[in-house]
């Protein structure tokens, strides 16, 4: 997924780039809100989050919020060391989906940035009421649960279903395998490891298409899409 870090501060913003490096996230970082507002432009690379920090150095982050909902839907969690309930109804008021007040746990703000994507990619699918997906040769009905590879139908089982469609609903965006469990079985990551290794060798060898499901060492799985 690709990310807007909007921050001032050099030092925060290496530190936490590394960060979300490491968990799968290409990350952009302007130090300005005239620098952030220049990267959301339509011809841009597009971004999946923005991380706006309040407290930046050319403009207040509630009118860089302001300015950025007026040309993107793209989520906004706003990231500041003001905690007062006013402020936060402020910024959720200008369109932020989140808000996160320093200083913040980062597995929490890792928990938030996933939860603000899946929101946004639900509502989506919801709104555009497409039905499917399709990657390359690869093809899946939702509705059906059914999947085919060339014209070739693909017996899935239920979980195994589930897994592609997870991940096939944001290809090339990385998720953690905590992330992966929670949505696709419903249950905490201890004891189901090795289920969701075994369901990912098993998609590879059904679909063979051993490249379709990489895996990201320490983190999770990504789907790469295949050519048309």
């Amino acid at each position: 997924m690709r990310l807007l870090l909007v921050e001032d501060d050099n030092h925060v913003a290496a530190a936490l780039s590394a960060i979300l490096a490491r968990h799968g996230f290409d990350v952009t970082h302007a130090r300005s809100g005239e620098e952030a507002l220049r990267a959301l432009v339509p011809e841009g690379p597009g971004f999946g989050v923005v991380l706006l920090d309040l407290g930046l150095p050319d403009q207040d982050g509630y009118e860089v919020c302001g300015k950025i909902r007026k040309r993107t839907s793209t989520p906004v969690i706003m990231v500041t060391a003001r905690s007062d309930v006013r402020s936060r109804i402020h910024g959720l008021n200008l369109g932020a989906d989140d808000y996160v007040v320093k200083p913040y746990d980062t597995g929490e703000l890792l928990a938030r940035i996933h939860a603000v994507s899946r929101r946004t990619v639900h509502e989506a699918t919801a709104t555009s009421g497409d039905s499917a997906l399709r990657l390359g040769p690869v093809h899946i009905e939702l509705p059906t649960r059914q999947v085919t590879v060339d014209g070739t139908v693909i017996q899935l089982t239920r979980k195994e279903f589930d897994l592609l469609a997870l991940l096939a609903q944001r290809p090339g965006v990385v998720f953690r395998r905590e992330q992966i469990i929670s949505e696709v079985w419903r249950t905490s990551w201890e004891g189901t490891g090795r289920t969701l290794e075994v369901h990912v060798a098993s998609l590879r060898a059904k679909l063979r298409m051993p490249a379709l499901i990489e895996t990201v060492r320490g983190v999770g799985y990504r789907l790469v899409a295949p050519a048309a």
